[in-house]
């Protein structure tokens, strides 16, 4: 791994007398909302030393991010510290000057953020973004601008820097992306950096390399790490120290590892319960493996009796190329893929961005023509199916997509999208229908109270349930899941991988699951197929994956799998 340049080494100072470097006492954050205040953070503690890594942990309005902003002085509009101090460096920055806040803002604490397209001007040259802060904090001269720009993005891992300083944001990987971020919050050799949740949307490996990059950066510089993250594997695997939060209260810190691997308060041990990170390490080998054997052959039983194929879906050599742009080459996203999806059973297709897996499900699902190769659902080459029979197969297979805020019609009630599949194939009269969306709101344990809702005004959690509920109301005989619960916190991902098991011991359903995150998959999966540029590497089930990976493609993302080696008590999780 190269160096970053002499520019980029001077070390971050130690804190006055070496007490910590962030102090955080008896924090308190209120929101102002047209109901009153909202408390978001109620007497939150942590202190972070120089050179440390300290990990803030919780689900989604926990208050981790709203305390860490509160460190930088970012807070929404609406939101005020109304009690407690924030001490940096023997400064408490509660109630300090906007203008003073400025000068410590990346200067003495950078930040890098969630999502980069969100937080990268699209219409501003990566290097440009880069100069701005380089600029605003005195840390370059418009003569040496260039320079620096060049020597930051190089620090933070982004190849032939000085031509990516060019281009735009749309240009780069996410993983590129995230690095940006990385060079603008590390740019001024911050002495504090804030990661909020710097690598959530990205595949394991990535996400491994950012992680990385950060770690050694920050080593350089002697900078100390407040790591905001739902991913308790990840948390052990980087920080020294943990601060778990719960409805804007700290419930339990402590080292990291001990911390995980003997949490003390119930919702700690819910968490770690929760985490497929963790929990990848506790599976007993064969249990899943002896589950899949009783349903599938359950299925295949049921589908003799009906004279119905074995496998649900068979698909042989299948293919997706496109032009490559300004030339007469072919560019293929999915190369020769071969695999069978049992009856009743969940198959799974893991791999990095760009690896095939969602284009081989979108073939499946007919929103994109193959090339060459076939499939056979129940039997029928879908590739000739006349419209009668299309229209059949797109009942008997639907999806449930990552994002459930995007797949949700926002002017709909949460009613009226349950029974749109049902009216769009005219299925029973209105009291019939009305009659399904309760049954279906029953199955994925929503209240009826929300049937008058709207997506917004629901959870993530919430919102795929939604998406689910939508999913099975044409009573369908395969699902196809497309990265469904990469979005949600653990507990709430939890739920679902429960109910989508749940569902299909009820109901005899099939899976295809894509994903990039093997420790999600190792939870709900029969068979896995592991796919790399395109291509099918590794089928087996999931039980020889996990346990006897053959393929070296395979082996890099097992050993990437944040905590994998952490040793939790099951009776103490």
């Amino acid at each position: 791994m190269t160096h970053a340049t002499s520019e980029f080494t001077d070390s971050a100072e130690p804190a006055e007398g070496g007490g910590p470097l962030l102090q955080i006492t008896d924090l308190a954050i209120d929101f102002s909302t047209l109901n009153g205040p909202v408390k978001a953070v109620e007497g939150a503690n942590l202190s972070l030393h120089a050179g440390k890594t300290l990990a803030i942990v919780g689900e989604s309005g926990s208050g981790k991010s709203t305390t860490a902003m509160a460190a930088i002085g970012l807070l929404a509009g609406n939101g005020k510290v109304v009690g407690g101090s924030i001490t940096f460096d023997g400064q408490d920055l509660v109630g300090l000057p906007e203008a003073k806040m400025r000068s410590i803002r990346g200067r003495q604490i950078g930040l890098v953020p969630q999502d980069p397209m969100s937080n990268l001007n699209p219409v501003t040259k990566i290097g440009q973004q880069v100069a701005e802060t380089l600029l605003v904090h005195g840390m370059a001269t418009r003569k040496n601008v260039d320079a620096r720009v060049v020597a930051t993005l190089e620090a933070a891992g982004i190849p032939d820097a000085k031509s990516r300083a060019k281009q735009y944001p749309h240009e780069f990987s996410g993983g590129l992306r995230q690095r940006a971020l990385i060079a603008i919050g590390l740019a001024c050799r911050p002495r504090l950096l804030i990661a909020d949740e710097p690598t959530s949307a990205l595949d394991v490996t990535v996400q491994q390399t950012i992680l990385d990059q950060i770690e050694r950066m920050t080593a350089e510089l002697g900078t100390s790490v407040l790591l905001i993250t739902h991913d308790l594997g990840l948390a052990a695997e980087r920080a020294s120290d943990l601060v778990v939060m719960h409805r804007g209260k700290v419930v339990e810190s402590g080292p990291a590892r001990q911390l995980l691997e003997d949490p003390q308060h119930p919702y700690t041990q819910s968490l770690v319960k929760a985490a497929p990170s963790v929990a990848v390490a506790r599976l007993s080998p064969g249990a899943f493996a002896a589950d899949a054997t009783e349903r599938v052959a359950k299925a295949t039983d049921a589908a003799l009796q009906q004279d119905a194929p074995k496998n649900i879906v068979e698909i042989r050599e299948l293919t997706k190329a496109y032009k490559r742009r300004g030339t007469k080459e072919d560019f293929f996203a999915a190369r020769d893929v071969t695999l069978d999806i049992p009856r009743g059973s969940t198959v799974a297709i893991v791999g990095e961005s760009g690896s095939g897996k969602t284009t081989t499900a979108r073939m499946l699902l007919k929103l994109i023509e193959p090339t060459r190769g076939t499939m056979l659902f129940d039997g029928k080459d879908v590739a000739t199916l006349d419209r009668a029979d299309l229209r059949d197969f797109r009942q008997r297979v639907q999806p449930v997509f990552q994002d459930p805020y995007s797949s949700l019609n926002p002017m709909f009630t949460v009613g009226r999208i349950i029974e749109e599949p049902l009216t769009t194939y005219k299925r029973g009269n209105s009291a019939e229908r009305n009659a399904r969306v309760h049954e279906l709101m029953d199955q994925v344990s929503l209240p009826h109270a929300m049937l008058r809702r709207y997506p917004a005004e629901l959870s993530g959690g919430q919102r795929q349930r939604v998406a689910i509920a939508r999913a099975l109301a044409l009573k369908p005989e395969l699902i196809v899941c497309d990265e469904p619960v990469s979005a949600l916190d653990v507990l709430v991902q939890a739920q679902i991988l429960e109910l989508l098991g749940d569902l299909q011991a009820e109901l005899g359903l099939s899976y295809l699951f894509i994903s990039h995150d093997l420790a999600v998959v190792r939870l709900i999966s029969d068979f896995v197929c592991v796919m790399k540029d395109g291509e099918l590497v590794e089928a087996a089930t999931s039980e020889e994956i996990f346990t006897n990976p053959r393929h070296p493609y395979t082996r890099k993302l097992l050993a990437s799998i944040p905590g994998n080696e952490l040793e939790i008590d099951p009776d103490a999780a």
